[in-house]
């Protein structure tokens, strides 16, 4: 049995799509957009960092998500969307990121996103600062407290029930394209 302390960037990525080949995969949705998932405590104990929206805002309030939003016209790609995103919600530089992967797109049914998430290496240094502007807290959660806390639930959305993969962890409840970009991260790197 391989050990997670065992593995290297490069066994990471081996485990996860090229960005090339993720950027090429279909998904619903009309509009491009790239998440981060930046990946601290590889690979002894790893965990992911996540952002609370605010609870005003219009799209998506209050919701826990991977830092990242559309895709602009100035990015060179959706790799580089991911990056400035993350720089612009929660003050992570480019440069403290090394992308390992990617993962399939997900498409997102009410707005119609296809979200692009994207897997970067960075420091143990967690102490990131939100944009204010649209994100109440920056969060994380180590991958066991994230795997203990999984559970299909019943969500009612929008006066419409959903039975929905989620993560409930503490005061915070992932679910939607978060959970299921998650739970595929998850799986592919079940043996940490």
């Amino acid at each position: 049995m391989i050990r997670a302390v065992d593995f290297t960037a490069r066994d990471l990525a081996e485990l996860l799509l090229s960005p090339e080949e993720a950027v090429a995969m279909d998904a619903s949705g009309r509009t491009d957009a790239a998440a981060l998932l930046a990946l601290y405590g590889w690979p002894e104990r790893p965990g992911l960092v996540f952002t609370k929206r605010r609870s005003d805002l219009r799209k998506h309030a209050g919701e826990i998500s991977f830092p990242g939003g559309r895709s602009d016209e100035l990015d060179e790609s959706l790799s580089a969307t991911a990056l400035r995103e993350a720089n612009e919600e929660i003050g992570l530089s480019p440069g403290a990121v090394e992308v390992v992967g990617a993962l399939p797109p997900v498409g997102t049914f009410v707005t119609s996103y296809k979200i692009h998430p994207f897997v970067g290496l960075i420091g143990n240094e967690l102490a990131h600062v939100p944009n204010q502007a649209e994100v109440e807290e920056v969060l994380s959660f180590s991958f066991d407290e994230l795997r203990g806390s999984y559970a299909m639930r019943r969500l009612v959305r929008r006066g419409i029930p959903i039975h929905t993969p989620s993560y409930s962890v503490g005061d915070h409840l992932i679910w939607g394209a978060t959970a299921r970009i998650l739970g595929d991260l998850l799986e592919r790197l079940s043996f940490t």
